[in-house]
C-alpha cells in the first residue's frame, strides 16, 4: 500500500508501482523482463488518461528496463479484483471504529492487517506533492513504445522500453 498526502494522479499511481518494484518485486522476481498490471478502467490509472501511459513509459518501462503489460478491468468491473476483496475487507475490519488521527496511525493499522493466507500488507507513506491537470501532447504520445493487443486493444497494451535504462 502506498499512502499519499497529495493528489491521486497518474504519476502517483506509477510511483506506487515503482516503489513496489524497487522494494519487493525485483527482490522476489529477479531477472523477470516484464510486469503485468491489472488496473481499474477509470481514475488515475484508467485506460483513457494519457499521463498514465506516458508515465508508465518513462518511469517504469524505460527506467527499470521492463516490458509493462496493462490489462484494464472494464468500467464497473473492478469488483472482481480478487486482491481488493481479500485486502480491503481485512483493512476495514482492522481499523473499524478507530480514529485515523495521523499518517503514522494509518500506517500502523495497515501494516498490522493480516488478511487471508498468502497476502501480506506492507505500507509506506509518500509525501511527494503531485500536480493535477498535466496535459500530454500528441507528440509526447507518439513517442511511446506502445503495442496495443489484438483483444480489446483500448484496455490491453504493452509498453516496451525505448532505450537503455537509467541505473536505479
Amino acid at each position: 500500500m502506498f499512502v499519499g498526502t497529495s493528489a491521486d494522479t497518474a504519476e502517483f499511481a506509477v510511483d506506487a508501482i515503482a516503489w513496489w518494484w524497487r522494494s519487493y518485486g525485483r527482490v522476489n522476481y529477479p531477472g523477470v523482463p516484464e510486469l503485468l498490471i491489472l488496473a481499474d478502467g477509470g481514475g488515475s490509472n484508467g485506460y483513457r488518461p494519457r499521463l498514465w501511459k506516458y508515465t508508465l513509459q518513462h518511469c517504469l518501462a524505460d527506467t527499470l528496463a521492463l516490458n509493462v503489460t496493462v490489462c484494464h478491468y472494464p468500467t464497473g468491473a473492478s469488483r472482481w479484483n480478487w486482491v481488493e476483496h481479500r485486502l480491503f475487507s481485512a483493512i476495514s475490519a482492522n481499523w473499524a471504529g478507530e480514529p485515523l488521527t495521523s499518517y503514522s496511525t494509518m500506517l500502523n493499522f495497515l501494516n498490522a492487517t493480516t488478511p487471508q493466507k498468502g497476502l501480506v500488507v506492507k505500507a509506506a507513506l509518500c509525501e511527494t506533492q503531485y500536480s493535477t491537470g498535466i496535459k500530454v501532447s500528441d507528440e509526447q504520445m507518439s513517442s511511446l513504445n506502445l503495442l496495443k493487443h489484438d483483444t480489446l486493444s483500448q484496455w490491453n497494451y504493452t509498453i516496451r522500453p525505448n532505450s537503455q535504462p537509467v541505473p536505479t
